[in-house]
């Protein structure tokens, strides 16, 4: 099989090879190609030591990314390339990185290093593709299988244990048995593993087309990075609302959901406190009063713990404590949320609201459903509506308002409360209706 590789990479190996190196194209982009995907990146390896890498691109803007390891960022025509020298890895008592490496010129010493059989190729014209591990083979099969002894990949470098989880789900594939029983005797290595490096596997995880099966088979990984989530698993809701347990509930509407890393997310962490706040009625009915509010409360620590950022730490946790509103068509009320929030942030919520019937019993979804939709036409009536949301948009000045008595600290309750009065449809947004509505009331706390 032939791999059109882009110019750059015809260009980079090109390069070395005049200079008597070996050079490929290596890993995922093989994999990628292989499968008819467009890859993300390329990366390459050579024979060249990264001394002798640089010697080569004598010209180009060269940068020692990862010169301890073999690693050196080539520019070309604008692209980054990073080439690194193929090697054998010493130990690894980190569970993370090896404590050195051997440079080799030997490709299948190279590959047999590597995590996975899909990722152990490598290609150049003129050889074709180097598949010592059978990575086509298990393309094929759509099988997710370590090079050589799982148990010996996983302790090595324990991210490939929810590297596996992340590329079944991905993919769509499933993982090898023996691998399978890897991950499952060695999850707890990940506690060995920086946080934010989780948070990157794990969103791209949850947008994976397999991550239905990927939380239902492989839970326990989940409930060790996120242990809050454990009591999920099993618990009844008591409801006729709900078919399923709070963790089956919870998958759902992951799988149901927009598939963008905030919805995701949310979605995985919107139930969170649901059994912290369940209550037994005398007719034997669940009630989970406050779990939206308190959820929220548990997935800032959570997305904190994992480095997420601020602004998606706000964008998630605003979903999760609205993500029990009913939306009943009052327009005058959903204005109102999305002043105190956003619109785009309504708009989240009621689409959120709306995947999420679909993980609840099937005979209440038509009706709220539409509801939904129904909502979310009013968000953009609203938008299209000029309606001020926020004080900043009202027709006036804060500073206006000292000439008809307001004192400057009481400037901002009065302009909220003028805000307020606009979107209740009780005076328009105009200078001259702003300032008879204050005037007449005059808020001084």
């Amino acid at each position: 099989m032939n791999i059109e590789c882009p110019k750059y990479i015809n260009t980079a190996v090109l390069l070395l090879s005049k200079r008597g190196f070996d050079a490929y194209a290596v890993g995922g982009c093989v994999r990628d190609t292989i499968m008819g995907n467009t890859p993300n990146d390329w990366d390459m390896t050579t024979s060249a030591t990264p001394e002798e890498t640089i010697r080569t691109f004598h010209g180009y803007k060269t940068i020692p990314t990862g010169i301890q390891h073999g690693t050196v960022t080539v520019i070309i025509d604008g692209n980054p390339v990073e080439i690194t020298t193929m090697r054998i890895d010493g130990e690894y008592t980190d569970n993370r990185r090896p404590d050195e490496v051997i440079f080799t010129e030997k490709i299948e010493e190279d590959l047999s290093r590597r995590d996975f059989t899909v990722n152990a190729m490598a290609y150049n014209n003129d050889k074709g593709i180097i598949d010592p591990f059978d990575g086509q083979g298990d393309i094929k099969r759509k099988i997710i299988k370590c090079v050589g002894n799982p148990d010996k990949r996983f302790n090595e470098d324990a991210l490939r244990i929810i590297r596996a989880l992340r590329f079944a789900s991905v993919l769509g594939f499933d993982i090898d048995n023996d691998t399978a029983e890897s991950i499952r005797n060695n999850y707890t290595l990940l506690g060995n593993v920086a946080k934010e490096r989780i948070r990157v596997e794990l969103i791209k995880l949850l947008s994976g087309k397999n991550v239905e099966k990927i939380l239902t088979e492989f839970k326990d990984i989940f409930f060790f990075i996120i242990p809050q989530l454990k009591k999920l698993d099993g618990f009844d809701q008591h409801t006729q609302y709900h078919i399923y347990d709070v963790w089956t509930h919870t998958i759902k509407v992951v799988v149901n959901c927009e598939n963008t890393p905030i919805m995701r997310v949310a979605a995985l962490l919107h139930d969170v406190e649901k059994p912290s706040c369940f209550v037994l009625d005398k007719k034997g009915t669940g009630h989970f009063k406050g779990h939206p509010q308190k959820g929220a409360e548990t997935a800032y620590g959570i997305l904190k713990d994992l480095r997420f950022s601020n602004a998606e730490i706000k964008d998630i946790c605003d979903i999760i404590a609205l993500h029990d509103e009913r939306p009943d068509g009052n327009k005058i009320k959903l204005a109102h949320l999305c002043s105190d929030y956003s619109t785009n942030t309504l708009t989240r919520v009621m689409k959120f609201i709306k995947a999420e019937l679909y993980a609840k019993n099937p005979n209440f979804i038509e009706e709220d459903s539409k509801k939904c939709d129904t909502a979310l036409e009013q968000i953009e009536e609203i938008k299209r509506s000029n309606i001020p949301l926020k004080t900043q948009e009202l027709a006036i000045k804060g500073i206006e308002l000292l000439d008809i008595g307001v004192k400057s600290n009481q400037i901002g309750i009065n302009l909220f409360k003028a805000l307020n009065a606009i979107i209740d449809e009780k005076i328009s947004n105009d200078r001259e209706s702003i300032l008879g509505y204050i005037k007449e009331h005059l808020w001084d706390e």
